[in-house]
């Protein structure tokens, strides 16, 4: 799996301008599907979201993660993330995981995250979404399982 993370100081999801996910201080969580993932690479990435140390500690230093700070969770669907950029003028999606698949995977990472962490939201599966967010810092990085 990989993930794209942003720290934020707020973010929103929205579907036919309906928000459906919104949180304040955070990280929101760009997710995409790759095939040979299964529920033990979403276990794990689910924990790196949670433990990397990204939010500043007394002395401005990262140094703390998203649990220490009991910051909220927004995590998105976007196979987008596994398409093939290295060559031509068009991604190719031939590493991500199929439609079936990943959406299999992403409800297994969206049960397992609200029983794991109290703060968590999502985007819908799918669906044409609006994402806003204000980044901090700006922080954003990529991470794979």
């Amino acid at each position: 799996m990989i993930t794209i993370i942003q720290r934020v100081t707020t973010a929103k999801v929205t579907v036919n301008n309906q928000a459906i996910g919104q949180i304040d201080t955070g990280i929101m969580a760009l997710v995409a599907v790759e095939k040979e993932d299964t529920q033990k690479e979403a276990e794990r990435l689910l924990e790196r979201i949670l433990n990397y140390r990204i939010f500043a500690d007394d002395n401005d230093r990262m140094n703390l993660s998203l649990r220490d700070i009991n910051g909220g969770l927004l995590l998105i669907p976007q196979f987008t993330l596994a398409a093939d950029t290295r060559t031509g003028n068009r991604p190719g999606f031939t590493s991500g995981a199929s439609p079936e698949k990943s959406r299999q995977l992403f409800d297994y990472l969206q049960q397992h995250a609200t029983i794991t962490y109290p703060t968590v939201q999502f985007g819908q599966f799918g669906a044409d979404m609006q994402v806003a967010l204000i980044n901090n810092g700006p922080v954003t990085f990529t991470l794979r399982t």
